[in-house]
């Protein structure tokens, strides 16, 4: 059932007492659902295409370099809750990514999940719309156009 609310499954949450890598792991999910949305809103495309092109916007070291550009526009609670995420101690780091790009990847995660679980949608909405602006403005390997 739909609800008015931005998530799907309506069950009161509280997000704030949520561990940093259970916010990632929710923020993980739905920023990946909005970079395809975008996608498939974008263009029709064969399914092979838009893997590619989201796997370009989803990996950490994308995520990382979003993250940095959206720092400044961040409040002190969305700051303080991409440091947690960042701060996690997580059990690995993927290959190909350095440690760096994946805390920051985490963080960045981390901070999507607490929005949406917050039910922030005009908030979550800005931060990733400025994202999707980073993205356009790269001509290089981030271009998820």
């Amino acid at each position: 059932m739909f609800h008015k609310n931005m998530r799907l499954y309506n069950k009161d949450i509280k997000a704030d007492t949520l561990s940093p890598l259970t916010l990632a792991f929710t923020g993980d999910a739905v920023f990946s659902l909005f970079i395809r949305e975008m996608l498939v809103c974008d263009a029709n495309r064969p399914v092979g295409e838009l893997h590619k092109l989201s796997v370009q916007s989803v990996k950490a070291s994308a995520q990382a370099r979003a993250m940095r550009e959206i720092m400044p526009m961040l409040t002190e609670k969305e700051m303080d809750v991409f440091k947690r995420g960042r701060n996690a101690h997580t059990s690995h780091t993927p290959k190909n990514q350095s440690g760096c790009d994946y805390h920051y990847a985490t963080g960045f995660e981390a901070l999507v999940g607490y929005l949406y679980l917050k039910d922030e949608k005009e908030r979550l909405n800005t931060l990733l719309n400025e994202v999707i602006k980073i993205f356009g403005d790269d001509a290089g390997e981030n271009t998820p156009k």
